[in-house]
Formats: structure tokens, C-alpha cells, sequence
């Protein structure tokens, strides 16, 4: 495998390995908006409270706590952790080519790919060049364009309103046909300068004069595919001959150019053409950062030295300085390269060999930091190629070290703003704290508190204690139920009179095919009535319920909160329990209502299933249950019927009488194991703390009269809570 294969395929892998680190860019981004949000949620109840609240010491607490500035860092790094999501995005790794117009750089752009001046526009006049191209690699297609035109918001909003901020022109036009029909405002005579703001004028009144020939543009849909002989109508001012006929170029953002290299083995690159600065365009020094910020891996300045002599002028420090303002997190000098565009004595420039050596030589003294400064003539491929192998192969070598560079200073910003939001957030926590009213408020709560929680405690171990020396005792609401079906069973025991056992018999033919249906019959009678003990049992438990309702409102002070008594106030208690009161947990404080308000006994569960084996005696062809005679008569029926529903009752009243205790059982059960959730648990005295500081008002009258400024004060403790909870989230997951 040779050396050029070798590069390509670790640039593939480089491309490979940086799309997880976007997913993590994407959290975190997910982690700083929820942050953002909880910090605007506390800054509005701020402001709330500094029109809400009279103390001089808690107003000047509250305007000491600075979160305009904090948002303003956190937008910046959303801007800028943006900018590194898309550059692990990418497809390829992306080579810009920077330069003052009539440098070379057109020319060294087609020698590496192949384009010639029809889709990549040079000239020695004026300037070619209209907008940004970006040039793919793809060994497998014709040559093709595809262009992302501007709508005509963007086209107001991000070309022409940048003129009139810039020129003092006044108001800006807010729709695409103002623009069109009102002449431009004349410029301002006392602007500072005189030539710059006249170009600057005469570009935006080129974009007033001719906007009918590209308006329509403005409506098309991006992007649009165009072929190889279309291209320079939408990227140059100018036909090759120098006629400036084109004004395409204006509606349009971006052009993508796909193309088969000469040099086939480099990889998944894409080159970005940028237009030659130095024109007067207002905003191209603008969209020459926002470039090399976010879709540019390395850079290629491009300088052609006058053969007449030369030197590095203000205009090309400038340049570098523009160049390398863009991404502050990595040092230009580790993602550029300088090529000194050396021309011959054949070409219109002359040999410039000399002066090329006198730039680079003098480079480092004007401050200008590149990786490399290397010498080479851009028209001609081989030399072209030359640089860019040179190019490729520092990336393919450091771009990983790069990319980590980059992030790793994006991660050292954010942790210093965590480390700046703790400091607000600590602000924030104890600026109520400075009032007088404050302080009165939070002892009281204490004083409060502590009372509850002793006598609400004792109140409800009292009650565990009580149901714990009767779990053994017969449970008086479910013993009378049983006494109760017992007796229906006696007195209603759906047994046939002689008269109706003959009838059946007569239409079935047969004494013992009517006996085994009266069987069945009798049996779900008498199990019809043992239903009725639900309603014993959920009396049982609705009174144990109560009592611990009893416990709560009295012990608790909790009977302000809602209207429900007796075993529907633990319901309602459980409602209004946040899910959450220590943030990222689930709160176990409600979770212990809704157990004890949801828990319920029923016949079905406790019951039926003992009571079903001693029906047997009543299902036909069972070996309890008793038979006919071989000459059976209506009178043997009704006596074998009486007799098996009185050994049936006798059982089941024999098999209820074992289970007299079991809701007293298992109220103490429930109620053991609601203390155990609610009082037992970590960390339950914090939910309980946390539950009763919302409430209080409602809980103790003597917190009434704090009024609007107690539930100012409440929703800025959760607020905090809230922003302290989004500032503990990881914000530096993406270097894992």
C-alpha cells in the first residue's frame, strides 16, 4: 500500500471517527438550552421580585446577580459549539483558499481540479469572482453544479440591510418590493472617508439597478442542479472576455461544484473558493469569518509578489488578521499555510522568483504565523499538487491533535462558565436570605417545621402502635359482613320447593339430571351472597385509612389543603404532591400516598378462593357430594339439597371464622409500610421539608399574611433549585 492510498484512507477514518463526537456536541448543546432556560425562568421571577418585594437588602441582593451576562456567555458557546458540530459533521475534510483578488488563487484552484476559467472565473482586470464554491472530489460523475440561492428575506436581512447600517442610510426596506420601487436614499455627506463609502454605495446601488434581472431567483427553490456550462453564469460577474453581463451571482449563497480531481487519490477533500477581498462589498469580511470559522479545516492564503518588487502591506496583514479572528480556539498558525504564487517571465506578472523569496523570508517579522511558507507556480498542476499533497499530508497527521485542540478549548470555557453560573446561582440562593423579612420568614418555617415533624411522627407511631396490639383481633366491620352473608345464606337459600322439583322433573325425564342442575343453582346462590363481603372489607380499610387522615390533618396541620376527609384526603394529599421535590429524583414522599391511597382489599383477593373448596359438597359428581338412589323421589332431591347448602354454609362459616383477623393484619401492614416510605427513607425529612415550604401558607395561617411576597419567595427557591439541578448537567460530555 503506497504512501498517497495510505493518507486517504486515514482521512477517511478521521471523518469517521468525528461523527459520534457530533452526537455528543448535540447533548451537550441539549444540556446548555435546558440551562439557558432555567436561568431566564429565575431572571423572570427576579424581576418579579424586585417589583414585588420592599426590603432594600433583598433588592440590592437581587441586582447583584448578573444572568444577562451569563446568557450572553451561553450563547456564545452554543455559536461556537455549533461551529465544531458542523465540523464533525462533515463528509470531507474542507481546504479554503483566501486571497486579495488577482493573487493567483483562480488559477491554483483549476490546476487541482481540473476546472477550467469557465467554472472557476480569473482575470487580470476587475473582480471575477461573485460568491462562495465550494469543489468536491468524486472520481464517479460528470461534472455538475448545484446552487443554493438566497429567499428574499435572507437576501434583505443578510445582503442589503448590512449596507444601509454601514452607510447611515437610514431606514432599511422591510420587503422585497419597497426595495425594488423606492430609489435608493442618497448618501450621507458627512459619512467619515470619501472613496470607501462611494464604492460601498455604488456595490448596493448594483444590486438596486439590475435586481429584475435576478429577482426571480430569490423565489427558487435551493438548491438547483445546474450543468458544467452553467456554472460561471452563477459564480462570476464577467463572461471569460471580460463583458460584464452576469448578475446571477447576486441571489446566490453558495455554489457546490462536483468533480473528478486530477490527482485521484485525494480522498474525501473539498476545496472552498472563496471571492478575492479587497473589493469594497460591504459584509465579505463578515462571510470570510463565518466561512473559516465553521467549514474550513486548514487554509491556503495565496499572495503573488509584483515582479517589480514587493513587499507584505497593511492589506495583507489585514487579511491574516481577518483570517485568524475566525476561530480563536485554534491558533492560525496550526491550520494555514502560505503559498507565494511565483510566476515566470513569460506571463504577465513577470518572474517574481525574487520577490517571492524576500516575502518569505520576511514573513515572521510582519507577524503573519502559518504552518509553512512554500514557493510554487499555481498554473501549473504538477507545482499545484505539490502543495496540496504537503497540505494533506499535515492534515492527515494533525488534524486529530486539531480537533482536539478545538474542543478542549471549547470544554475549558464551559467549565469556567459552570464555574461562573455556581457563583451567580450562589448569589441567587442567598439573596432573600439578606432581608429582615426574610430571615423572620425562614426561623418561623424552621420553628413550624420542627413542630410538625415531631408531632406528626408521634402521631402516626401512635397509630402504628395501636394497629400493631390489635393485628390479632377480630375485625369488627368485616365480622359483622360475614354474620350478615351468613344469614342470608341461611334464610335465602334458593332450594325448590317438592311441587317444583316434580315439574322439572317431568320436563327432563329424569330425577337425577334435575338434581345435578339444582346443584349448580344452589351453589351460585349461596357464593352470590359471600360477594357482599367486599363491602365489609373496604369498610375495614376506608376506617384505618381515616384514622391515618385523621392523624395527618390533625398531627400534620395538613387539612387547608384540600376539602376531601377521611380515606379520600390521602388521595388528594397524593395529587398534590409534586413528582419530584429533590430535583432528579422521584419523590418518595408521594409515592408513599399514592401506595396507601391505592391499596385496597376485596373478596376476590382474600377470600373467594377459600371459600370456593367448600362448595364442593354442591357440584354434581364430586366424591363429597351426595348422591341419589337408585329410585330416587322428589323428596330424596329436596333432602339431599338441604343437606348439602347446610354443610356448605357450616364450612364456609367454619373457614371465615380463620379469617376474622386478616384485615387487621393487613391494615397494620399498609400502615407500617407507609411510615416506611414517607418517614424511613433518605432523605425523607428534605421532601417533607421541601413539600411544606411550598404550602406553608396553606398549612400554618401565620405565613398567610406574607401573601404575594411568600409565593414570590417559593417560586424563586424552585427557581434556583431548578437552575442549580441544569448547571450540575454534563456540559463537557463531548471529550469523553
Amino acid at each position: 500500500m503506497n504512501a498517497t492510498t495510505t493518507r486517504t484512507r486515514k482521512i477517511a477514518s478521521i471523518i469517521d471517527k468525528r461523527r459520534p463526537l457530533a452526537l455528543k456536541i448535540e447533548r451537550v448543546e441539549a444540556n446548555l438550552n435546558f440551562l439557558s432556560s432555567a436561568l431566564r425562568n429565575l431572571d423572570d421571577h427576579r424581576h418579579d421580585l424586585l417589583k414585588g418585594v420592599d426590603d432594600s437588602n433583598v433588592t440590592t441582593g437581587l441586582q447583584e446577580i448578573d444572568l444577562a451576562k451569563i446568557q450572553s456567555s451561553i450563547a456564545a458557546e452554543l455559536e461556537a459549539l455549533g461551529k465544531l458540530k458542523v465540523r464533525f459533521c462533515r463528509d470531507t475534510l474542507n481546504i479554503g483558499v483566501v486571497g486579495r483578488a488577482r493573487q493567483g488563487k483562480s488559477r491554483l484552484l483549476q490546476s487541482l481540479t481540473g476546472l477550467t476559467a469557465a467554472e472557476i472565473p480569473d482575470g487580470d482586470r476587475q473582480h471575477c469572482t461573485g460568491v462562495r464554491s465550494t469543489i468536491y472530489h468524486n472520481p464517479n460523475v460528470d461534472t455538475y453544479g448545484e446552487v443554493w440561492f438566497h429567499s428574499e428575506r435572507s437576501f434583505l436581512d443578510e445582503i442589503i440591510t448590512p449596507y444601509y447600517e454601514k452607510l447611515n442610510l437610514g431606514a432599511k426596506p422591510i420587503a422585497i418590493e419597497e426595495f425594488a420601487t423606492k430609489p435608493l436614499p442618497p448618501l450621507p455627506k458627512n459619512l467619515p472617508g470619501y472613496a470607501e463609502p462611494g464604492a460601498m454605495y455604488e456595490h448596493l446601488s448594483k444590486y438596486h439597478t439590475y435586481l429584475e434581472k435576478y429577482r426571480h431567483l430569490l423565489r427558487k427553490l435551493s438548491p438547483s442542479r445546474i450543468s458544467r456550462n452553467e456554472i460561471r453564469e452563477y459564480v462570476a460577474q464577467d463572461t471569460p472576455d471580460g463583458h460584464r453581463v452576469f448578475f446571477n451571482y447576486l441571489a446566490v449563497r453558495e455554489v457546490k461544484i462536483v468533480c473528478n480531481f486530477p490527482n485521484a487519490d485525494v480522498g474525501q477533500i473539498a476545496l472552498v473558493d472563496m471571492p478575492g477581498l479587497g473589493d469594497t462589498g460591504v459584509g465579505d469580511e463578515e462571510r470570510l469569518m463565518r466561512t473559516l470559522g465553521q467549514d474550513v479545516d486548514a487554509v491556503l492564503f495565496v499572495r503573488m509578489p509584483k515582479s517589480s518588487g514587493d513587499y507584505w502591506a497593511d492589506v495583507d496583514v489585514r487579511l491574516y488578521d481577518t483570517a485568524r479572528a475566525a476561530l480563536v480556539d485554534l491558533p492560525m498558525e496550526l491550520w494555514s499555510l502560505m503559498v507565494l504564487n511565483q510566476t515566470g517571465a513569460d506571463s504577465k506578472n513577470g518572474d517574481n522568483s525574487n520577490n517571492c523569496q524576500d516575502l518569505a523570508g520576511d514573513i515572521a517579522n510582519k507577524r503573519i504565523n502559518v504552518s509553512e511558507c512554500v514557493t510554487a507556480n499555481c498554473a501549473i498542476p504538477q507545482e499545484a499538487n505539490k502543495v496540496l499533497d504537503q497540505v494533506l499530508d499535515y492534515l492527515a497527521a494533525k488534524i486529530t491533535d486539531l480537533d482536539h485542540k478545538y474542543a478542549f478549548s471549547c470544554q475549558q470555557r464551559l467549565i469556567q462558565l459552570q464555574g461562573d453560573v455556581n457563583a451567580e446561582l450562589e448569589k441567587a440562593s442567598k439573596a432573600l436570605d439578606q432581608g429582615t423579612g426574610g430571615e423572620r420568614g425562614n426561623a418561623l418555617f424552621e420553628i413550624k417545621f420542627k413542630e410538625v415533624w415531631k408531632d406528626l411522627t408521634n402521631g402516626l407511631e401512635g397509630l402504628l402502635q395501636h394497629l400493631r396490639q390489635k393485628r390479632e383481633e377480630v375485625d369488627t366491620d368485616f365480622k359483622a359482613q360475614v354474620e350478615d352473608a351468613l344469614e342470608a345464606c341461611r334464610n335465602d337459600t334458593g332450594i325448590p320447593s317438592i311441587a317444583e322439583i316434580e315439574e322439572r322433573n317431568n320436563i327432563e325425564k329424569s330425577y337425577a339430571i334435575s338434581y345435578a342442575k339444582y346443584l349448580n343453582e344452589i351453589r351460585a346462590h349461596l357464593s352470590k351472597h359471600f360477594l357482599s363481603l367486599d363491602q365489609g372489607l373496604k369498610r375495614s380499610l376506608d376506617r384505618v385509612k381515616s384514622q391515618v387522615a385523621e392523624v395527618l390533618i390533625e398531627k400534620g396541620r395538613l387539612g387547608g389543603l384540600t376539602e376531601a376527609r377521611e380515606a379520600e384526603f390521602i388521595k388528594a394529599i397524593a395529587l398534590q404532591i409534586p413528582t419530584q421535590l429533590i430535583p432528579g429524583q422521584a419523590s418518595q414522599l408521594k409515592f408513599g400516598f399514592e401506595l396507601l391511597a391505592e391499596f385496597e382489599l376485596s373478596y376476590r383477593g382474600l377470600v373467594q378462593h377459600r371459600i370456593r373448596q367448600h362448595l364442593d359438597v354442591l357440584t354434581p359428581n364430586e366424591p363429597t357430594t351426595l348422591q341419589l338412589s337408585h329410585s330416587p323421589s322428589a323428596q330424596q332431591v329436596l333432602s339431599n339439597l338441604h343437606k348439602s347448602q347446610k354443610e356448605a354454609v357450616y364450612k364456609c362459616e367454619n373457614a371465615l371464622e380463620e379469617l376474622l383477623c386478616e384485615p387487621s393484619q393487613s391494615a397494620f401492614a399498609i400502615v407500617e409500610e407507609f411510615l416506611d416510605r414517607i418517614f424511613r427513607a433518605v432523605d425523607m425529612d428534605i421532601e417533607w421539608r421541601l413539600f411544606l415550604q411550598e404550602v406553608r401558607s396553606q398549612v400554618w395561617g401565620e405565613f398567610q399574611q406574607l401573601g404575594e411576597q411568600t409565593r414570590l419567595r417559593s417560586e424563586w427557591l424552585n427557581s434556583v433549585f431548578l437552575a442549580t439541578a441544569a448547571n450540575q448537567s454534563d456540559l463537557m460530555e463531548f471529550l469523553k
